[in-house]
C-alpha cells in the first residue's frame, strides 16, 4: 500500500509545447560542399560574362563591364559591378581608374591593398605592352599612334604637369626615355640648356619633348610655344633635331608641329 501511495503522490508530467512565438527558428544548414542560391546565381553571371567575352572580345563591352571582369580576378567572392561602377564615377574613365594615385585607390569602400596592388600592377603591365610598341626596334616616327597611346598611358592622368624626353639616334631609334623636371598642376620648369646638354651626353640625334596638361585640355599654352621654339634654337646648331612637343591630357593630344607651331 505504502507502494501505490508514493505512485499516486508522484504523477507523471509531459513538458507541454512551448507557444509559437516562443519556438525555436527553424535553421536549413547548407552544406559545406553545396552552393548557396546566390552564390550560385553570382558564378553563372560571371561565367556568362567570360563566354561573352571569348565571343565578341572586349571592344563589344562598356567600360564598367570590362573592370567588373578585371575585378573578378582580384575578388573573387564578391559581386564587383558595384564597385566598377563606383570607380568609374570617382575617376571619371576607364584609364583614370587605373592611373588613380594609390592613396585615392585606398579611400575607395570595398578597395583593399591587395586588391590596389593589383590595379597598379595592370597599368604597370599595360604602359610596357605601350612601350614595347615604341622599342628600340624600331623608328620611333614610324610608330606615332602607338607613341601617342604610349605618353597618354603614362603622363596623362597625372596629377602634376612633368617633361618627359625622348632622345633618338640618327636612325629615330629610341636611345632613352626620362622624366627631367616635375611641376605643379599647372606649370613645369624647362630649361632649354639642360634637355640640349643631357641630349649630348647620350649622344641623341633627335629629340621629342611630351608633357601633360593635368587640367585635361591638350591646347598649348603660350609658354609651352615659347619653350619650345627656344629648344629647337639651342638644338639645332649642335645638330639636334627637335621633332614634335606633344601635350597629352585626359580629352586627347597635341602636337605642336602639326600645329604648324614648330
Amino acid at each position: 500500500m505504502m507502494a501505490d501511495k508514493q505512485f499516486r503522490e508522484a504523477p507523471f508530467v509531459v513538458d507541454a509545447p512551448a507557444p509559437e512565438s516562443e519556438q525555436p527558428p527553424i535553421v536549413y544548414e547548407v552544406p559545406a560542399d553545396q552552393p548557396s542560391v546566390a552564390q550560385s546565381d553570382h558564378a553563372g553571371h560571371r561565367e556568362r560574362v567570360r563566354e561573352r567575352f571569348l565571343k565578341v572580345g572586349g571592344e563589344a563591352f562598356e567600360d564598367y563591364e570590362l573592370l567588373e571582369m578585371l575585378l573578378h580576378i582580384v575578388i573573387p567572392q564578391k559581386d564587383t559591378k558595384p564597385l566598377a561602377k563606383a570607380l568609374l564615377r570617382e575617376f571619371g574613365s576607364f584609364s583614370g581608374v587605373f592611373s588613380a594615385s594609390q592613396s585615392r585607390l585606398a579611400a575607395i569602400k570595398g578597395l583593399g591593398p591587395k586588391t590596389v596592388t593589383s590595379l597598379k600592377i595592370i597599368q604597370a603591365t599595360a604602359a610596357r605592352f605601350a612601350r614595347d610598341g615604341i622599342s628600340q626596334e624600331k623608328p620611333i616616327l614610324s610608330s606615332w599612334t602607338q607613341l601617342i597611346d604610349y605618353c597618354r598611358i603614362q603622363m596623362a592622368f597625372e596629377p602634376i604637369e612633368q617633361l618627359r624626353i625622348l632622345f633618338l639616334d640618327k636612325k629615330n631609334r629610341l636611345i632613352a626615355d626620362e622624366v627631367q623636371q616635375t611641376g605643379t598642376v599647372d606649370h613645369t620648369p624647362v630649361y632649354p640648356r639642360e634637355v640640349i646638354k643631357r641630349a649630348l651626353e647620350l649622344g641623341a640625334t633627335a629629340i621629342i619633348l611630351v608633357h601633360n596638361h593635368p587640367s585635361g585640355d591638350p591646347s598649348p599654352s603660350s609658354a609651352d610655344v615659347r619653350v619650345t621654339r627656344e629648344i629647337a634654337d639651342v638644338a639645332k646648331p649642335l645638330g639636334i633635331t627637335l621633332h614634335d612637343h606633344l601635350i597629352v591630357g585626359k580629352s586627347g593630344h597635341a602636337s605642336l608641329r602639326s600645329l604648324k607651331l614648330l
